[in-house]
């Protein structure tokens, strides 16, 4: 198959297909090009209601943190105390009560550095935070599934430049994971070898789609990216849970996590936007086995610091379609790697 022609390819996580178009941009990254000046931030900014000893929304203080941060969510989209129920109505309208726990994790006490920029040591602290935040949360009875994420820059709705991320703890199995889960335990027991190992195998021997690495992690462009520069980071040696990462897992994955961010920066001279979050093998998993703790990372940017890939359209009423095509992102992602 010729990859200029258009053609679809298949995301065995989710079953989903994307269209890809190469022939239409196959050099994107000429003509004009828009550059925005680094934003210039203080260390500290006293009207910043995450850094440290300031007041937040309704009266509560942040602590005069020095490290790692961690708080309820002021403005939660779960609440802990929601009684359970169930709408009564026809087959089709079907609702549920539902509750969970919804926190804030300030990566630094420092207003102008992402993790891309932190001391190694820290970045290794946000790890050992996230860690230990999800252990935390699975040992409430209730709780089923615990997503960590990041929101980061305005452009993907993050009202604070302050470095932080969130931790979802539900009740329930997010509809995204439990299809992971699904295709995941078919493909182990079809082959007997977890899918993403599979996956990672394939494409360090192939290496176009590689664009980091190092002893424990490999950062790729996958096969079935929808978003322009769209990575997956795979470990190694596969674990089930991100809980379940070694020291030196840690440390190599704090490397890689800034090596990436910094990356992601020298694409487009810009502070790059993205969300980014963990998918691993939700509490009480019968398919732990099939699991390999990963993280997704979506940046919007397509061809500079200001002009974006939007899902509308065809995207929004049939299907994803890309026009960069993975191995010309992985490309583009390797040089810029090697820029900085």
């Amino acid at each position: 198959m010729n990859p200029d022609h258009p053609h679809r390819r298949y995301n065995p996580l989710t079953g989903q297909w994307v269209l890809v178009s190469a022939h239409r941009a196959k050099r994107p990254w000429l003509g004009q090009v828009e550059e925005l000046p680094p934003p210039v931030l203080p260390a500290y900014d006293p009207h910043c209601y995450l850094c440290p000893g300031n007041e937040r929304a309704g009266g509560q203080r942040n602590a005069d943190y020095q490290g790692v941060y961690v708080f309820e969510n002021d403005f939660p989209a779960l609440l802990n105390d929601v009684p359970g129920g169930q709408e009564q109505g026809p087959d089709w309208k079907r609702a549920y009560a539902d509750a969970g726990r919804c926190r804030v994790i300030c990566y630094s006490p420092r207003h102008d550095l992402s993790l891309g920029h932190l001391p190694a040591q820290s970045v290794q602290d946000v790890v050992k935070t996230w860690q230990a935040q999800v252990k935390e949360l699975y040992a409430e009875e209730a709780i089923h599934y615990v997503q960590v994420f990041e929101n980061k820059g305005a452009m993907m709705g993050c009202s604070n430049p302050h470095p932080h991320g969130q931790i979802w703890a539900s009740r329930f199995v997010p509809d995204e994971i439990r299809n992971e889960e699904i295709r995941q335990a078919r493909w182990m027991e079809q082959h007997e070898t977890p899918l993403l190992q599979s996956v990672l195998e394939d494409e360090r021997q192939d290496g176009e789609r590689v664009v980091l690495e190092n002893d424990a992690f490999v950062v790729l462009v996958p096969y079935w990216a929808v978003w322009p520069f769209e990575t997956l980071l795979l470990p190694k040696e596969p674990v089930a849970c991100l809980t379940a990462f070694s020291e030196a897992q840690v440390r190599a994955l704090a490397e890689i996590w800034q090596a990436m961010v910094q990356m992601y920066d020298a694409l487009f001279n810009v502070t790059m936007p993205f969300s980014c979050g963990w998918h691993s093998a939700p509490k009480g998993s019968k398919h732990r086995d099939a699991w390999v703790a990963h993280a997704h990372v979506y940046p919007p940017l397509l061809r500079s610091a200001t002009v974006r890939k939007f899902m509308v359209g065809y995207e929004m009423l049939a299907g994803p379609q890309r026009d960069l095509s993975p191995e010309q992102a992985a490309q583009r992602l390797r040089e810029a790697s090697q820029s900085h």
